[in-house]
């Protein structure tokens, strides 16, 4: 039986290129496609595939936010993060969300092709050249526990801190999410105190930092 899979990258020749090399893998089927994270999200619940091959840097929703918000519903499906960023801030940000691999785009497509057998039986794939930031990621965050980071967040904010990253001024945020503007100066004002951050600038580079936004 075929491994279904959703491809989810804005680059359509990406995409294309990833169904022509996929479609020879006798034991993989491509099922769907996506062009930013909001069709991925509602391409995966409808098609329920087995793996998501997800791009980082989407517009509408990031790949960190998408594969949050698909393995909330559908937690058996492998996600593999695919991304030009070899930077342990978004390795880690994926993984934290439920990535089970992180696949540079300017690797063989073989090492994509493993990423994908890996992750099936229950594993964890990095790309070679990343899987020593994962680890000195880690021992950063072990070495300074007291320190703000997104796991503080509620989903709400997390959105919120997002939008606002990409330059969305609160009244568009709140036509997006549909809220009130007051509110949504509510939460970025937690935001604030939660992260101990006295600026927007400086929302925007937490965001970036952590993975939540791309530069």
């Amino acid at each position: 039986m075929s491994t279904t899979i959703l491809l989810a990258d804005d680059h359509r020749i990406v995409r294309e290129g990833l169904r022509t090399l996929l479609s020879q893998q006798p034991e993989m089927e491509v099922v769907g496609e996506a062009a930013d994270g909001r069709e991925a999200v509602s391409q995966a619940l409808l098609l329920r595939p087995g793996v998501v091959v997800m791009d980082i840097a989407m517009p509408e929703l990031n790949g960190v936010e998408a594969t949050r918000l698909i393995l909330a519903e559908l937690p058996g499906t492998r996600i593999v993060a695919l991304s030009m960023y070899a930077d342990r801030r978004f390795v880690a940000e994926v993984l934290r969300a439920g990535a089970l691999g992180y696949v540079l785009k300017d690797g063989a497509f073989e090492e994509l092709a493993l990423a994908i057998r890996t992750t099936l039986a229950g594993k964890t794939y990095l790309s070679p050249s990343i899987a020593g930031l994962v680890v000195e990621e880690l021992v950063r965050k072990a070495s300074t526990p007291g320190s703000p980071s997104l796991a503080s967040l509620t989903p709400r904010e997390r959105q919120v801190l997002r939008l606002l990253a990409g330059g969305k001024r609160p009244r568009e945020i709140a036509q997006e999410l549909e809220i009130s503007s007051k509110t949504v100066e509510v939460h970025k004002q937690n935001l604030m105190n939660k992260l101990e951050i006295h600026s927007a600038a400086e929302l925007t580079r937490f965001a970036i930092r952590e993975g939540l936004a791309t530069p």
